[in-house]
């Protein structure tokens, strides 16, 4: 068995791996494993597919043109690059320049509004 490594994943990702790997009559973790390894081998061994899912994704290629197993993989990348954003975004900061009022989780699990001039109160 291939030595292992510790790394975080998203926990939608492995709740659909964990649902998947019981249909398949895996862990989560090789679940995980087997879709990394298809990923690594379409990536790798990719086609003229491959450079139409570039234009795609570049936005010089209509997605219509694309065939339905190349839909998917745009789409598969789409949905990758949209989730690593949001995560990587601070919404509230963004909201506050707008002149917008948030609501969250202060640091003590306090849901408290967020005003756009700095200042904070939580709701009761």
């Amino acid at each position: 068995m291939p030595a292992t490594k510790p790394t975080r994943v998203d926990a939608d990702l492995f709740e659909a791996a964990a649902a998947e790997g019981a249909v398949q009559s895996r862990s989560a973790a090789q679940q995980i494993n087997h879709w990394a390894r298809m990923g690594r081998t379409i990536a790798v061994h990719g086609s003229a597919g491959k450079e139409r899912i570039v234009q795609a994704l570049a936005g010089t290629l209509p997605l219509h043109q694309l065939d339905e197993g190349e839909q998917l993989v745009v789409n598969a990348e789409l949905d990758a690059d949209i989730n690593a954003r949001a995560a990587a975004t601070q919404f509230g900061p963004v909201l506050a320049r707008g002149g917008i009022t948030t609501v969250a989780l202060d640091e003590h699990g306090v849901l408290t509004r967020y005003h756009p001039d700095g200042t904070t109160s939580p709701l009761e």
